[in-house]
């Protein structure tokens, strides 16, 4: 009985083992739609690439505990967004948000629902005054649930109902208004431009601190030059380094999206999803010509292919629109970008004056350096001379006078040695102050 146990016992273990496996792989995630109730739930990741058709590599980028510079991804059935703390999945009906609860995601939150439901009411007033008929479609992805070990399949039988498309105000479309030339934002940009315009604001209130804080101490630096002073600025410009690389990294990436048409066109979600929809529907459309149908055969096989690839061969939409919105926040975080290329160059400027400040003293310690090294040299001459009086060596000027007037005598060469002396030395240096001026060497 004991080996049964001991098998019983390790046939349990693995089943906890894989329960926190299951546990761990699982997240849980903010689901905001396009009607703007925001939800959470639980899912794993396979899950998830089930419901927005992307690749694992495109998921770790999201991935919190991992590093990666600003990045938005356009694939077949969602947009991948990584820009600063914004870390977004956009598909055509809704926006999953990996959940924190970080005050800054709560914020973002509340803007992404704000949008969203404003952008609805302004879609169904729009509508009102539309001519004709317009349809949108509900989500075509299989929606998110709880971890549990029939998750997976029940999100592959989900993913089937891509062709079933019913019509439903869930996802909003490209519609022509009466002047035929006004469109309807679609949901996966109005996320996006979200998206954009959080990660703008944040750059930009970190650069506006970082000025409030760098000129004053870079002024006081040039006033006063310490220790603390100095330490300030270094780190002030170590923050200045960090957000210029930051702020580089999304500009540049919004200069390779709009630099190049094809991954813009990947981002129109809602238009592939209709353009998919009227190509399934028309090839289900029997031919009262049997001859015809032998011979368009063919074409409509690689018609489905390419639907049920996702290439669209030949496909092209209108990118005005996804133009006008990156170039808009392009100006933007260059605008950002700038600010902080006249903050550096203000950084330069003040280590530049620094350093001409501390030549000048450098230059006046040398100068001071000088002047003592030739004081010290005229001094020597003197005491040279007073050297050669003292040696022990007996004549008539060193006798001892006899009477007044050879005393007398005596104390006036004293005086007349001393004083030639010292004149003599004080001569040599304005000589040696006054050569050194007219060379330059001294100023």
């Amino acid at each position: 009985m004991r080996p049964s146990a001991a098998a019983g016992g390790g046939g349990g273990g693995r089943r906890k083992a894989a329960a926190a496996a299951a546990a761990a792989a699982s997240r849980e995630w903010l689901v905001v739609p396009a009607s703007g109730q925001a939800r959470v739930e639980e899912a794993g990741k396979h899950a998830v690439m089930a419901r927005t058709g992307l690749p694992a590599r495109d998921l770790r980028v999201l991935d919190p505990l991992l590093s990666y510079p600003s990045t938005i991804l356009g694939r077949e059935r969602a947009i991948v967004v990584n820009l600063e703390r914004v870390k977004a999945v956009i598909t055509a009906a809704e926006v999953l948000l990996p959940n924190s609860k970080d005050p800054a995601f709560a914020s973002f939150v509340c803007d992404l629902q704000a949008r969203v439901l404003a952008s609805s009411s302004d879609q169904a007033a729009e509508f009102t005054d539309m001519e004709g008929e317009s349809s949108a479609f509900t989500s075509p992805f299989p929606a998110l649930t709880s971890t549990t070990p029939n998750e997976l399949e029940m999100t592959n039988k989900n993913s089937n109902v891509v062709g079933g498309m019913t019509h439903s105000s869930g996802m909003p479309t490209l519609t022509a208004a009466k002047d035929g030339n006004t469109k309807v934002l679609p949901f996966e940009f109005r996320a996006l431009e979200v998206c954009l315009e959080s990660a703008c604001r944040s750059l930009e209130e970190e650069t506006s601190t970082l000025e409030q804080e760098a000129y004053p101490a870079l002024d006081e630096l040039t006033s006063k030059i310490s220790t603390l002073n100095l330490e300030r600025v270094r780190q002030i410009k170590s923050r200045l380094v960090a957000i210029s690389g930051r702020v580089q990294k999304v500009r540049d990436e919004l200069e390779h999206l709009l630099d190049d048409e094809m991954d813009m066109a990947e981002m129109y979600l809602t238009e592939k999803l209709t353009r998919q929809e009227i190509s399934e529907t028309s090839s289900r459309v029997e031919v009262d010509d049997p001859s015809q149908l032998e011979e368009d055969r063919d074409e409509d096989y690689r018609s489905e292919a390419d639907v049920s690839n996702g290439t669209f061969i030949g496909y092209k939409p209108h990118i005005e629109e996804l133009e006008m919105l990156l170039e808009a926040y392009f100006v933007q975080i260059d605008g950002t970008l700038n600010k902080l290329s006249h903050l550096r160059e203000y950084v330069d400027d003040t280590e530049d004056y620094i350093n001409i400040m501390l030549d000048d003293k450098q230059n006046q310690l040398l100068q001071m350096g000088v002047m003592l090294s030739t004081a010290t040299v005229v001094i020597t001459a003197g005491v040279a001379v007073v050297g050669l009086f003292g040696m022990n060596i007996g004549i008539s000027l060193y006798a001892d006078p006899t009477n007044e007037e050879e005393k007398r005598a005596s104390n006036m060469k004293f005086w007349e040695t001393t004083l030639g002396t010292i004149a003599g030395c004080t001569i040599m240096y304005i000589v040696a102050m006054g050569w050194g001026k007219r060379s330059g060497l001294l100023q």
